[in-house]
């Protein structure tokens, strides 16, 4: 049995099928952990979708950003992007039922000694605090008012974290942190503006996972989200987005060994 932690797939269905053959990969047998942005930008989002749907158990989703988006938009709560590629989700007939599984994943995922998000977890947190704040948000998403989640979640303030924050400020940081994040400022504020790689961010920005005395240092966080960091693995975190939607690579990474398989994407047009 293996691991297999994959980076942001983003509709890309034919590199995944491509890099899960060079892995040798068996739903019967092994497991596969994906570290968020199943959808959107590549092009075929929906194909992504019943696939990892038809996997059952043998798939871990730690939901991302761009998944966000989309079940946003099935509620009428978000406005499509010009470099959407969603409108085949919606134009299935299938559409529900896989929003329904979608919305049934994970924020954060712990086993094994590791922890997974998309994007990060706030320095001040520890693995545990994390996980038990990452299920307030997942009871919001398979409750029976999600869209209550939907119209509050979007806006980059508060950019910290209080332990006094109530809903819907509550939730926004939460999400914000594990599915936004990729850089702080002095104050200890998420800077969610920032994408670029963390070398050419201004004076005074710290990669979240160096912050000092980050409380989940202890344990190796698997995540996503950040192309322009690319794949970086250190004792303390495995980065997998190693930028597929760019033209770039697909990454996946044996957790048990840390061996690495990549395959190149095309680039989208």
């Amino acid at each position: 049995m293996a691991t297999w932690a994959v980076g942001d797939i983003q509709g890309c269905l034919e590199p995944l099928q491509r890099l899960l053959e060079k892995t040798a990969f068996d739903p019967a047998r092994d497991r596969l952990w994906l570290t968020g942005d199943l959808v959107n930008r590549g092009p075929d989002s929906l194909g992504v979708l019943r696939w990892a749907k038809g996997l059952g158990k043998s798939v871990v989703v730690a939901l991302g950003n761009h998944d966000l988006h989309l079940l946003a938009l099935s509620y009428g709560r978000d406005r499509p992007k010009r470099r959407d590629t969603l409108q085949p989700v919606f134009d299935a007939p299938d559409r529900q039922v896989l929003l329904d599984w979608l919305r049934r994943q994970e924020m954060m995922h712990v086993e094994g000694g590791f922890a997974m998000v998309h994007a990060g977890l706030l320095p001040s947190w520890s693995v545990e605090q994390a996980l038990a704040l990452a299920r307030e948000v997942e009871e919001e998403l398979r409750g029976p008012d999600p869209e209550r989640l939907f119209a509050s979640m979007y806006g980059d303030r508060p950019a910290r974290w209080d332990d006094g924050l109530r809903f819907p400020e509550r939730h926004r940081v939460i999400i914000n942190a594990l599915t936004r994040m990729r850089m702080l400022d002095a104050a200890g504020e998420m800077v969610l503006t920032f994408s670029g790689p963390p070398d050419r961010a201004a004076p005074g920005l710290v990669s979240w996972f160096d912050v000092p005395g980050r409380k989940s240092a202890g344990t190796p966080v698997v995540f996503g989200h950040w192309a322009a960091l690319g794949l970086t693995l250190r004792p303390d975190l495995l980065a997998l987005d190693s930028g597929c939607a760019w033209g770039r690579e697909l990454t996946a990474v044996r957790l048990e060994d840390r061996t690495v398989v990549q395959v190149r994407c095309p680039t989208l047009r």
